[in-house]
């Protein structure tokens, strides 16, 4: 999409007629009150106190915010909390036959634990960590698809004190050692494997991969999830066997520091290397318990489901500690959404009565792909709110998803945030504010955002710029706290300023529309990857003599990776695509491998060398190539154009 085509479609959103919420659903928000914005103004930061009182302190806290005026930011600094207490132990007196947690997985299974249940569950595993000998501060690996007991054993670690390091169960083998070396982390909780579409994935084959791969000693947990009777040589032990043994034990929750690091997680970055984001435990529950309060509507109450991934942040915030600090029922599911049937989600939903449902703008690509039939099958009048989440939903689908799912009713709140930003910083509060299907919304109330030019300056209304945050938050990251880390926080002009890196454009009303990553990063369904990660995997392979990725629409997942390839021209294509695929999946995971290997002999350069992206990404889409009287070898493209599939 060029600069020109940006501003008209911000234009034309600026244009279209926004959509009021519904009156019944006004009259029950927690947030409907206009005036939250104004008040959120004058009193910031001490608006975020309403965010902290969501939570129960041992240590309430006195002070919300130290460092407003520069570096380091400490949020509710001189508070303390226990995040597993937070979740579980405090909503005992009132809801502890509630139901906390329901999962479906494979096929025939499904588990649910009331408050009362998680509770022993989580104490017993923390007891269990405990006898490993897990101290606080100490960082456990957990590498387990969607099954409960990767909340569990969140949970148990917080309960301890210990740092949670989730890695995403489809990530390879070299992807985990990585994480563990990085990490220090001496215990990996996984499992012998899971099912996915049906078919058995051996997880534990991975995870023995890793864990040879890393110097240092690394105990390894194992859950038995297929029956296989897998044999555990030394450093190695049965998590059912550890539960069994401190079944009926309790831990005391260890008060934390507000400031304290609850979790680390890892997101790609453009540097080729995995980035390390650490989130606190009194700035980041607050954050992710007020969004989903305020702009999910979250109550006590509901079934809520995310259908996120627990391995990515979404899953961190929105299934667990968001919903579970406010005491309802989030449901886990480990499937995808067409098996057994390309019903399996309105089916969960029918099934659980399910009251607000939040999930990707990929998948709803893909529910209007398969046909209103399938969620017209079902009864899907419980829904109340429906949510997106990890990438810009367009205008179509979002209409689509309002009328099919939600019966023409429902509020739909478009949501954006970053692993970085720990929680949603933009979004339409669906109590509050009228809807514009393909804008996001205005930033948060509490929340200071902008779009500005190369120089920082703000652009003009419809004009494409580059998406800035102008104050803290306080789901804010430990880097950015204290201006460390990976320099994405700088001055512009005068002040603090976090640059997420996305492009964007805002409308006469403050209404932001999205346009995607500024960087070397493309996002598929929603998870990011950094273009010399995948390009350094392909060049890895013998016979490649230099490879470019870039991102090219795709109508289910928004982008698909396209990898550009000059081979030395000593074996058969068929045969290096499949290694060039299996060393993408080896090194990154499934999710990465190219849609698209496209092999050239040449790849489009300047005179100086350097690989021109735009042109391929200009290919791989079927746009005008632009200007290109830069280019060192214009005869490539018309071979390039040929080549590449429709």
């Amino acid at each position: 999409m060029t600069g020109g085509d940006e501003a008209g479609r911000a234009t034309a959103l600026d244009d279209r007629p926004a959509i009021d919420p519904p009156a019944w659903f006004v009259e029950q928000a927690n947030v409907s009150e206009s005036s939250v914005y104004d008040r959120f103004e004058r009193e910031w930061p001490d608006c975020w106190r309403r965010a902290a009182d969501l939570l129960e302190w041992h240590e309430p806290p006195t002070d919300v915010l130290r460092g407003a005026d520069g570096l380091p930011f400490e949020w509710f600094p001189d508070g303390t909390l226990n995040a597993s207490h937070t979740c579980i132990d405090r909503h005992l007196p009132e809801r502890k036959n509630q139901l906390a947690l329901i999962w479906e997985g494979h096929v025939g299974e499904s588990r649910s634990y009331t408050y009362r249940e998680l509770y022993r569950e989580v104490n017993a595993v923390a007891a269990a960590l405990r006898g490993k000998g897990v101290e606080a501060d100490d960082v456990v690996t957990i590498y387990l698809p969607n099954v409960p007991e990767l909340p569990v054993v969140m949970l148990a670690c917080v309960r301890l004190g210990v740092i949670h390091n989730v890695v995403f169960a489809g990530f390879s083998a070299n992807a985990l050692a990585e994480r563990l070396e990085r990490t220090g982390s001496s215990l990996l909780v996984t499992c012998d494997g899971y099912y996915r579409r049906g078919s058995a994935v051996a997880q534990k084959n991975k995870a023995d991969n890793a864990r040879i791969a890393v110097e240092r000693d690394v105990d390894v947990v194992v859950l038995d999830r297929l029956g296989l009777d897998v044999h555990l040589g030394e450093g190695y032990d049965d998590y059912d066997r550890l539960r069994a043994e401190y079944d009926g034990e309790t831990v005391d929750p260890v008060p934390r520091d507000a400031t304290d690091t609850l979790f680390r997680i890892y997101t790609s970055g453009t540097t080729g290397q995995p980035k390390a984001v650490d989130h606190t435990t009194g700035g980041y529950l607050s954050h992710v318990a007020w969004t989903s309060h305020a702009v999910l509507d979250v109550k006590p109450e509901d079934t809520y489901w995310c259908s996120a991934d627990i391995g990515w942040i979404t899953g961190h915030s929105y299934i667990v500690y968001g919903p579970l600090a406010l005491g309802t029922t989030t449901v886990l599911y480990n499937g995808t959404p067409d098996h057994p049937e390309k019903d399996r989600i309105w089916e969960i939903v029918e099934e659980y009565a399910v009251d607000v449902f939040y999930t990707a703008p990929t998948a709803i690509r893909a529910f209007m792909k398969w046909g209103e039939r399938h969620p017209a099958s079902h009864d899907l009048s419980s829904l109340r709110l429906l949510g997106t989440v990890g990438e810009p939903i367009d205008e179509p689908a979002w209409r689509w998803y309002r009328e099919h799912i939600g019966g023409g009713e429902c509020p739909v709140v478009d949501t954006w945030w970053q692993t970085e930003t720990g929680a949603i910083l933009l979004s339409t509060l669906p109590g509050v504010d009228a809807m514009k299907p393909g804008a996001a919304g205005k930033p948060l109330p509490g929340i200071e955002m902008g779009v500005v030019d190369s120089a920082g300056e703000p652009v003009g209304t419809g004009n494409a710029g580059e998406l800035v945050v102008t104050r803290p938050w306080p789901g804010m990251p430990q880097s950015l706290r204290t201006g460390e880390g990976w320099g994405a926080a700088a001055a512009r002009g005068e002040g603090w300023h976090y640059s997420p890196e996305d492009g964007a454009t805002v409308d006469g009303d403050g209404y932001l529309t999205l346009l995607g990553r500024i960087d070397d990063a493309i996002n598929v369904a929603g998870r990011r990857f950094s273009t010399m990660e995948l390009e350094s995997a392909i060049a890895s392979v013998d016979g490649v003599v230099e490879a470019a990725v870039v991102g090219a629409d795709h109508a289910t997942t928004g982008t698909a990776v396209y990898a550009y390839v000059s081979p030395t021209g000593t074996c058969a294509e068929a045969d290096l695509q499949m290694r060039i695929e299996r060393a993408v999946e080896s090194a990154i995971g499934s999710v990465a491998v190219p849609e698209a290997v496209v092999f050239t002999p040449e790849l489009p350069k300047t005179r100086s060398g350097k690989v021109m992206r735009r042109l391929l990404t200009a290919v791989a889409n079927g746009e005008a190539l632009g200007d290109i009287s830069a280019l060192r070898n214009p005869e490539i493209l018309g071979e390039l154009q040929s080549a590449t599939p429709e």
